[in-house]
């Protein structure tokens, strides 16, 4: 089988919030989005000092869309109108499907908040097709230990299985689409192949360190994007690093996004507004 075909090497573009270091790969002036995967944020790292304000996520609606939250360093409290509630610490990972709306915010703990320390933390936006745009809203937040994993490559390779099944592992959450995703921690000099469908879309996200991925050194904060050509993945780390990798088949849908709104149609949008201001996403008590 072939190695798939890199299209283009993407960087982040610098979008601080507030006290908070932020980098953003996608969307940026040379890359919208990549089919399902419509949005991502890379938070820190940093090192916060005692008595910190803590992450400034405070209550905000979605619709139409679905987050998957990566805990690196640090932790992050969060909380919705459905109801769930929960602190999820380094190594955790959240994922919650906004579907038809609701309001929720993401936020350090007191503890943390209290004692500072390091925080990094990434934040991946998934489409919903429009068949499942108005889902129910829902939220897993699973804290490291509960998340399956495996190694590679005698140890130099670990993966974190989120979806979807690799080397016999099913992962921890279940989708609402088809769809595999991993956070892979490699050792330097440590290798993998994965072979994924060509007519997949790949998400491939170096949070970490540098890797060489089918012949291309790639270094930290960088996107790779694929071509529809070849199946083969090659990867190898220069360096400790840490990887994202997502893959699944595009909906190739319009999409119309504003805000923390992802809709189909201008339509779509205004009426998720509307239904906000109405109330229709439920109640906030603080």
């Amino acid at each position: 089988m072939d190695l798939r075909k890199i299209k283009k090497v993407h960087g982040s573009e610098y979008r601080p919030i507030a006290d908070l270091i932020t980098y953003s790969p996608m969307p940026t002036r040379s890359l919208d989005m990549i089919d399902p995967f419509l949005f991502l944020n890379h938070h820190g790292f940093q090192k916060y000092p005692q008595n910190n304000h803590g992450l400034p996520f405070g209550p905000h609606p979605h619709r139409g869309m679905e987050t998957v939250t990566f805990i690196l360093e640090g932790d992050i409290m969060h909380k919705d109108s459905s109801g769930h509630e929960s602190v999820i610490e380094a190594g955790g990972v959240q994922y919650m499907t906004a579907g038809k709306g609701l309001i929720h915010a993401e936020v350090s703990s007191s503890e943390f908040k209290k004692n500072g320390g390091d925080l990094e933390i990434l934040q991946l936006w998934l489409n919903l097709p429009a068949s499942k745009k108005m889902l129910s809203p829902k939220y897993v937040g699973l804290q490291k230990e509960e998340i399956p994993s495996f190694d590679l490559n005698e140890g130099n390779v670990t993966v974190q299985q989120l979806f979807g099944e690799w080397n016999g592992v099913k992962g921890a959450f279940e989708g609402n689409f088809p769809i595999s995703m991993s956070t892979i921690y490699l050792k330097k000099g440590g290798s993998f192949e994965k072979n994924i469908p060509e007519n997949e879309n790949i998400f491939f996200y170096i949070v970490r360190g540098k890797i060489r991925v089918n012949g291309e050194e790639v270094p930290f904060r960088h996107l790779v994007e694929f071509a529809n050509q070849g199946e083969v993945l090659k990867v190898e780390a220069s360096e400790d690093s840490v990887v994202i990798l997502g893959h699944a088949l595009p909906f190739n849908e319009p999409v119309v996004a504003q805000g923390p709104f992802v809709m189909n149609t201008e339509d779509e949008i205004r009426e998720a507004y509307r239904d906000y201001q109405r109330g229709k996403f439920g109640s906030w008590d603080g």
